[in-house]
């Protein structure tokens, strides 16, 4: 009698290796030199379009697998890049606080519960009255390698 390999279905608690790289090859997370990972599948723990990659996988498998452009992360939108004005920076945070390209700054939600981030992407007007963030995920739109190696699936 054989038993059943099982396989990732909706619900799963998975025990797993994964390496997440972007479109440079550069690794963004590596668990395979440290502890694997565990997650429970539909947690948000991972995008939907990463759980929906790993459903179906038995127990063992190691993949490799090539998302396209905006797929993990959805597209770029553009009207998630916008200007916040320098005042309104400095009556949320550190008056003295200086900012440069590349930064990431988080921001309160309105009802102060959890927070979200932006990119500074420009510092702009005369004396800087001005920077635009970018608040879209850093690899939306872009294509990313997600390697997987299951050890366990409940």
């Amino acid at each position: 009698m054989t038993t059943a390999v099982p396989t990732v279905v909706s619900g799963s608690f998975l025990t797993l290796h994964y390496r997440l790289s972007g479109p440079d090859g550069a690794d963004l997370v590596n668990t395979f030199h440290d502890k694997p990972a565990t997650l429970s599948m539909g947690s948000g723990e991972l995008s939907p379009a990463l759980e929906g990659r790993l459903m179906g996988l038995a127990e063992g498998s190691r993949t490799v697998m090539e998302l396209p452009a905006g797929e993990a992360f959805g597209p770029h939108n553009p009207e998630m890049v916008q200007k916040v004005a320098l005042t309104l920076m400095r009556e949320l945070g550190d008056p003295d606080e200086t900012w440069r390209v590349g930064d990431v700054v988080r921001f309160p939600t309105p009802d102060g519960q959890s927070s979200f981030a932006g990119v500074v992407r420009e510092l702009g007007g005369e004396g800087q009255e001005w920077i635009l963030f970018d608040f879209n995920h850093p690899l939306a739109g872009q294509p990313v390698t997600f390697e997987v190696q299951l050890i366990g699936v409940l």
